[in-house]
């Protein structure tokens, strides 16, 4: 690979065609941790609603801009799900009927180390969790 010549102007964003290569390729992703970590959000939305005074969990971005962040809605869509309410889970996020649907079949698989997701999969996932946030609280 050449480097440019002294002084030359070098692009801080990727150009079109790195990007579309980036998004082409597939990631490895170890679910050993993501096991765990899928069962105690189960276990934990089965639970939630029975406590009292149940506070859930703040969005660090919408506490501090007021804007929802691809994540929000999560933990009331999980507690929905795992309470049987599904309309109230996509209402919130739904990609959390997504997590726990992921996070049960990976209790259930013990054998699967790991999972090949294409980026763009995670990306495109990713994007259409915050516009639907966005929609959500009235930004679009």
């Amino acid at each position: 690979m050449t480097r440019p010549p002294e002084g030359a102007h070098t692009p801080l964003v990727p150009s079109t065609a790195a990007t579309t290569r980036a998004l082409r390729h597939s990631s490895n992703v170890d679910v050993a941790p993501l096991r765990w970590l899928g069962g105690a959000m189960v276990g934990l939305g089965a639970l939630l609603p029975h406590l009292p005074h149940n506070p859930g969990l703040p969005c660090p971005l919408r506490t501090v801009t007021g804007v929802p962040c691809p994540l929000c809605g999560m933990t009331t869509a999980v507690k929905a799900v795992c309470t049987g309410h599904v309309r109230a889970s996509v209402a919130a996020n739904p990609f959390g009927i997504v997590a726990v649907l992921v996070a049960v079949v990976l209790l259930l698989r013990p054998s699967v180390r790991s999972v090949r997701l294409p980026v763009a999969v995670i990306v495109a996932a990713a994007f259409t969790s915050w516009l639907w946030e966005l929609r959500r609280f009235g930004f679009l």
